[in-house]
């Protein structure tokens, strides 16, 4: 029951802010140039400057061998989702399947993520999900950045990983081992800029819904589909693969949780910042938020009943 009302509660926050966004950008007061310029600033700022403030946190042998863990499952469950997904979604003349393959493999696992493996397992099942956070964070800016501009090579790959987001998880991952803490004020600052990452996204997934015809979208077999890999069959079939470790069962529970959740506003982000079909990626986002009040409380059941 504490699971389903975290869930639902942070699906309305989610929309409310979503729906703010919608009415600023109808009325003008949010412009086309001008969702774009905060998509820039919440992805290559915002963003970067949270993952780095993540890891501002006290050391221990302990939870430092439950991270490295959770850094291995995190990899493992990414890989899994990342070659079912090219297997199933094929490349087709006249369809979004990068941006396909990036709503149904990277998860809003930080907004949705947080608070709900908070709710469920507290602090330590937050560091955990942290190192999903990492993975997503690698793996975003160079695979799903990749597939939403259809651009690849070695060169570009080099180039994504010079990113900001890519460079303040290093430098996170770095402060969190040799533990250097920032003093008081800047941590303040940071962490103040760090907390306005999830109204920006959602500001500007709100833009661009307001752009799009959800009537029509939610007529689109495609959007269920997926959906549906997203929300069910990639999460199971990470149960699958990291069941078998002998662990703390909070650690891989954590993972499949983190993976479960909705598509992220990342995609939309990347839409909207490289001129893509910013609206199909807002209706993805909306439909896969809608349906997992259904299915997270699913998902969960089923952790609980294999992993405790």
């Amino acid at each position: 029951m504490e699971l389903t009302m975290t869930i639902v509660s942070q699906v309305g926050v989610m929309f409310l802010i979503i729906m703010v966004g919608f009415f600023c950008r109808k009325t003008g007061f949010i412009t086309e140039a001008g969702s774009k310029q905060l998509a820039d600033v919440t992805l290559k700022l915002v963003n970067s400057v949270l993952i780095f403030v993540t890891y501002q946190t006290d050391f221990s042998t302990e939870l430092l061998h439950g991270l490295l863990w959770a850094f291995l499952l995190a990899v493992i469950s990414h890989v899994v989702m990342l070659i079912s997904a090219t297997l199933i979604i094929r490349r087709k003349d006249g369809r979004d399947s990068g941006l396909e393959r990036v709503s149904s493999v990277y998860s809003n696992c930080g907004f949705m993520g947080i608070p709900l493996i908070n709710a469920v397992f507290g602090s330590e099942g937050v560091i955990y999900v942290t190192a999903y956070m990492t993975v997503f964070n690698l793996l975003v800016w160079t695979h799903g950045l990749m597939e939403i501009r259809g651009e690849g090579g070695v060169k570009f790959l080099l180039g994504a990983l010079r990113s900001p987001v890519i460079i303040a998880t290093a430098l996170g991952i770095l402060c969190f081992v040799l533990q250097i803490r920032l003093p008081s004020v800047p941590y303040k600052a940071l962490d103040y800029i760090g907390s306005m990452n999830t109204p920006l996204a959602m500001l500007v997934a709100g833009s661009a819904i307001a752009s799009a015809d959800l009537l029509a979208a939610l007529k689109k077999p495609r959007i269920y589909l997926i959906a549906a890999l997203k929300l069910l069959i990639f999460p199971l079939a990470v149960l699958l693969a990291v069941m078998w470790f002998d662990l703390p069962p909070i650690i891989p529970a954590t993972i499949v949780i983190a993976a479960a959740c909705p598509t992220a506003t990342t995609g939309t982000l990347f839409a909207v910042s490289f001129g893509k079909n910013a609206s199909y990626a807002s209706e993805l986002f909306a439909a896969s938020t809608i349906l997992s009040c259904a299915t997270l409380p699913l998902i969960a059941t089923m952790v609980s009943r294999v992993l405790f």
